[in-house]
């Protein structure tokens, strides 16, 4: 991907955008994802990096959000070993949702003062985003009235949950790619009972490689929130031994 750059008004050439490093981790544990995150916020709110978005995928994991209650994953401790599932309680905001393999996660580390950017437009930023990424292949999505995330029709196909403490971001967005949506089965996703959930390979009838989403849903970000995203080499590990984590 190459750094995106953006001309400047009235004037020959063009100017950088604010940095932004996207590193791709693969796929990670969830706590370990989450441990990063919080090192990371530690460190932009100290100014000692800047703006990251971490894009990664977990291995099936439930999660449940401050608004969120544990009424919502509808089956015992047994049936998610069966399942081979972990569940968190995490302190973004929203209620249970779901991560698993083929789900492209997006973890951004910003500094929304920086940017001038409220917690309300930040959210709506994020599904413009996820919007645009969708536009690429051709699938029409947009926003549910007073629902956060992305929708088509009334299938939700990419949740939102964020935390901002001291104007900076964690957590985020999940958009559903090559998702096993039979893991939607055991919650109530979003805790919203008449609503349903879709992915991008049940809309297109084929799969989708996530590589490929990655790097969509990257220059996305970068258009969206005016920043030269820039691939960044390191992964979970080299981050973690830069952070002392």
């Amino acid at each position: 991907m190459r750094p995106v750059v953006r001309e400047a008004a009235g004037e020959t050439g063009t100017t950088m955008r604010p940095p932004c490093q996207m590193h791709w981790l693969g796929l990670i544990d969830y706590g370990r994802a989450w441990d990063l995150q919080r090192a990371l916020v530690r460190a932009r709110k100290a100014g000692q990096i800047d703006d990251k978005l971490l894009l990664l995928e977990h291995p099936h994991t439930y999660t449940i959000g401050r608004m969120g209650t544990s009424a919502h994953i509808l089956v015992d401790a047994a049936r998610l070993a069966q399942l081979g599932a972990t569940v968190y309680e995490v302190d973004r905001g929203g209620d249970v949702t779901y991560h698993g393999p083929g789900q492209l996660v997006g973890y951004p580390i910003i500094d929304l003062r920086r940017h001038g950017v409220d917690a309300h437009r930040y959210l709506r930023s994020l599904e413009e985003t996820l919007i645009q990424t969708l536009a690429h292949y051709g699938i029409t999505a947009g926003r549910c009235p007073g629902l956060t995330g992305v929708w088509l029709g009334d299938e939700k196909i990419a949740a939102i949950g964020v935390k901002i403490g001291g104007g900076v971001t964690s957590h985020g967005f999940a958009l559903n790619v090559n998702t096993d949506m039979s893991y939607f089965a055991h919650i109530v996703p979003c805790g919203i009972v008449d609503k349903g959930v879709t992915s991008m390979a049940r809309v297109l009838g084929r799969q989708v490689p996530v590589a490929e989403v990655v790097e969509v849903a990257a220059r996305c970000f970068a258009a969206e929130f005016n920043l030269e995203v820039v691939p960044a080499s390191a992964g979970a590990a080299e981050l973690a031994e830069a952070l002392t984590l």
